[in-house]
């Protein structure tokens, strides 16, 4: 079993916030190194730095070996750029900075927006060189419809960029609570054209507490001709007060064991539940759910168990516990993590960095993004029966 200590401050009430964190993991058995994460995050007219510090216990004491600092700054009502560098250790000991990404999101009255990004290695000499950009436009062509076109370029043999990769992605809303999108991606065929490689589409239905995504995802067969691969669908309700739930269903023509037969059969279910207890009590539960490769007939077995717990505490202090279970050889739910954090809140400066919203567009993420933040800690617990990563420092 692993443990981690965690101290934290913050300001989690805070729209924007100014925090700082540090999580010692350490290995009883002795497997692996023990690692050290510092982060902070502070905000002050207009600019907002992150950092975060990864160290390894080496001759008794701990030596960084990766660094990752973003900073944002708004430059004016409409834009936002945002610079992130991350840096290693060479044998030498000396930091290295390894690579830069930049971007810049700027904005409009009317609702348009344009994302320019690149991301730039340094090469044999230490000079950077740009290794990608990417372009996003987003354009509301009518009230409650939306397109975002998008490109991601690379260098070519002449010297300079080209497209490899291509998307197109329509939002619209079609009913009071209803929005549709559809997303293609198209890959160059080779001989000077484009040629779709993927199509995701879905539905979400329904606000507030009651809320649901459907989503299919198609690729071309051996024909050519395009089939669903895949469908994902998340079902969120508020049944009572105090308890939020939160089910995510995966299907796949591809079933772990099983030979494909080109039916969508269910691959994995993740079960969320948050509650409000007595005293301020927040817990949230997560259940995922797998077939055994053995025996994919048998249907779904519980792989992995996660459990969150905030308590409150004296002068604006809480206590955060999570513990994670994931089903042994055996078929017994065992303890793999365990992640306490003591969380004193602090002042901040609050620094309004978010574009003022003037239009009434649809704004929405596809695919595995669709889902609300509950998703997120499906996706951190795949249902794999080793340890997962550790858990980043809480914010």
């Amino acid at each position: 079993m692993t443990s981690v200590a965690q101290t934290t401050s913050d300001n989690s009430g805070a729209a924007n916030q100014s925090w700082s964190s540090s999580t010692q993991q350490s290995d009883p058995s002795g497997t692996q190194n023990p690692t050290r994460i510092t982060a902070s995050h502070v905000e002050s007219d207009g600019r907002t730095i992150d950092k975060q510090s990864v160290q390894g216990l080496s001759d008794g004491r701990y030596q960084p070996y990766l660094d990752v600092e973003t900073e944002s700054v708004r430059v004016d009502a409409e834009t936002v750029k945002t610079v992130r560098r991350s840096y290693a250790r060479n044998p030498d000991g000396q930091r290295t900075l390894t690579q830069v990404t930049e971007e810049e999101k700027r904005g409009s009255a009317n609702g348009e927006q344009k994302i320019t990004r690149s991301t730039s290695n340094p090469d044999a000499n230490g000079n950077l060189q740009v290794i990608s950009r990417e372009v996003e436009d987003s354009i509301q062509v009518a009230p409650g419809i939306r397109n975002i076109s998008t490109t991601l370029l690379a260098p070519d043999s002449n010297g300079g960029f080209s497209a490899v990769s291509k998307s197109e992605q329509r939002e619209a809303r079609t009913g009071e609570h209803t929005v549709e999108y559809k997303k293609s991606t198209s890959l160059p065929d080779g001989n000077g054209g484009w040629q779709v490689s993927e199509i995701r589409q879905g539905k979400i239905t329904g606000e507030g507490k009651d809320r649901s995504v459907d989503e299919t995802v198609l690729r071309p067969d051996l024909n050519g001709s395009f089939a669903v691969t895949d469908r994902t669908v998340t079902k969120q309700s508020q049944n009572e007060p105090g308890e939020k739930k939160q089910t995510v269903e995966s299907y796949s023509t591809n079933l772990p064991g099983a030979a494909p037969d080109g039916r969508l059969q269910l691959t994995q279910r993740a079960t969320t539940v948050q509650r409000s207890g007595a005293g301020g009590v927040q817990t949230t539960e997560q259940e995922v759910q797998q077939p055994v490769p053995a025996d994919p007939g048998a249907g779904l077995t519980t792989t992995q168990k996660v459990i969150d717990i905030v308590r409150p505490g004296v002068d604006n202090t809480k206590t955060e516990s999570r513990t994670i279970q994931s089903r042994a050889p055996s078929g017994r739910m065992d303890v793999v993590w365990v992640d306490t954090a003591n969380v004193q809140s602090t002042p901040s400066v609050q620094v309004d960095t978010k574009k003022s919203s003037k239009n009434n567009s649809v704004k929405l993420s596809t695919g595995a993004k669709a889902a609300s933040s509950e998703s997120a800690t499906a996706k951190n617990a795949s249902g794999s029966s080793t340890a997962p990563n550790p858990p980043k420092p809480r914010q």
